[in-house]
């Protein structure tokens, strides 16, 4: 019998992880099955961009998996049963559970509206291209009315300050706010900072700092100190969460849901599952935990790869680097800043602005997608045969 791995999500990690699993592990051995609720990619770093009125590629996940012998379900998954070893999920046929004895969970993160009234009913958000597409239709809404809407950012983390300058420059007939709950660009450094403040200027942004909101309304948010914004589009980025499914399975998970692994990104708690990106809290090289990030994705799934294999065909286990290198942040399509981060996670005084910064973020979105979308390039050809007792407790790992 097939030793069954099932991939659950095709983000940025799960897409990868399924399919370098598929081109490492012989099919004579194993069988990969990936689960994902759409049946396209998600660019999730660009749903900034669709929201404010541009097109992105969004590869058919058929297309991505064609000729690798993945498995691809389009279903929503619904709850795990590690003790049992199943996913259930939901789909159109009404769903049904699928079994697997290796389980790589990597169900990504949405917004987190940290219970804030309002948010929910009246916010909108770009974390979900069907949310984006939402805020899109709003924006439209508001240009062929006289194009003369006010559109109120929450959050200055890096999705909202994406976020307010995309819309601002696509849209330069919208009044756009952006609500810092401290000063604008905190973790960036000092010229970082003023470069992010000049984009704002130029841009028109209205920037209110040290503010809270208190609440959502329909047509205004409220904030701490009696302030009252005018709003025909709030756009919630304040932070993300996780889906409470892996908490309510049992997996060992922190305080925000977020299933703990080991270095080789293994869950404490349940040797035969792995966790990559957002849903993995992960433990960087530096001692501190990995952020929620396109980049953490990349490392975490890589790692998750190596382990399983290796554990599955009795190989030494490789390191993947769990590091942080820095922020890159496009202020428009003219603009951005990359700012690099010391061992701390701290910006270094250095920071590069302007198009240089531009064409690199395009750069890294673009190599991202193709990476994607080409799975298994640059490869081994040779498939390795799974080892007649996979997953002894004995294991060679690779310092």
């Amino acid at each position: 019998m097939k030793h069954r791995i099932v991939v659950l999500g095709a983000g940025y990690a799960g897409a990868y992880a399924a399919g370098t699993l598929a081109r490492r592990l012989s099919p004579a051995d194993a069988e990969v099955t990936v689960v994902n609720a759409e049946r396209d990619f998600v660019q999730r770093l660009r749903l900034h961009q669709l929201a404010a009125g541009q097109e992105i590629e969004a590869p058919k996940l058929a297309d991505v998996f064609a000729g690798t012998g993945i498995g691809l379900r389009l279903a929503r998954v619904t709850a795990v049963d590690p003790e049992r070893q199943v996913v259930s999920v939901a789909d159109a046929d009404g769903g049904g559970e699928l079994g697997y004895d290796t389980l790589v969970y990597a169900l990504g993160s949405h917004g987190a509206d940290h219970g804030v009234p309002g948010v929910a009913e009246h916010a909108f958000d770009v974390a979900g291209r069907p949310s984006a597409m939402r805020l899109r239709e709003r924006l439209d809404s508001l240009e062929e009315k006289g194009g003369a809407g006010t559109v109120v950012v929450v959050g200055d983390g890096l999705t909202g300050i994406e976020t307010a300058t995309e819309i601002a420059e696509s849209r330069p007939g919208l009044s756009v706010s952006l609500i810092a709950r401290g000063e604008l660009g905190a973790p960036l450094s000092t010229g970082a900072r003023g470069h992010l403040r000049r984009a704002c200027d130029r841009l028109g942004i209205t920037v209110w700092e040290h503010t809270v909101v208190e609440a959502v309304e329909a047509t205004r948010v409220m904030c701490a100190g009696g302030t009252v914004l005018a709003s025909d589009a709030t756009v919630w980025t304040a932070g993300f969460a996780v889906t409470p499914i892996a908490a309510m399975s049992g997996l060992e998970v922190n305080q925000n849901g977020r299933i703990v692994v080991d270095h080789t990104m293994r869950s404490v708690s349940h040797p035969n599952v792995y966790a990559a990106g957002d849903s993995a809290y992960a433990i960087g090289d530096n001692g501190q935990p990995l952020p929620m990030s396109c980049a953490s994705a990349g490392y975490t799934g890589r790692q998750a790869v190596d382990a399983i294999v290796g554990r599955l065909t009795g190989r030494e286990i490789t390191h993947t680097k769990l590091e942080y290198v820095g922020n890159h942040l496009s202020l428009g399509r003219r603009d951005g800043i990359l700012q690099m981060v010391d061992g701390e996670g701290q910006a270094k005084p250095k920071y590069v602005g302007g198009r240089k910064a531009a064409r690199i973020k395009a750069g890294i979105v673009r190599m991202s997608l193709w990476a994607i979308a080409h799975p298994t390039f640059g490869l081994p050809k040779r498939k390795h045969r799974l080892a007649a007792a996979p997953n002894l407790p004995a294991e060679r790992t690779a310092a």
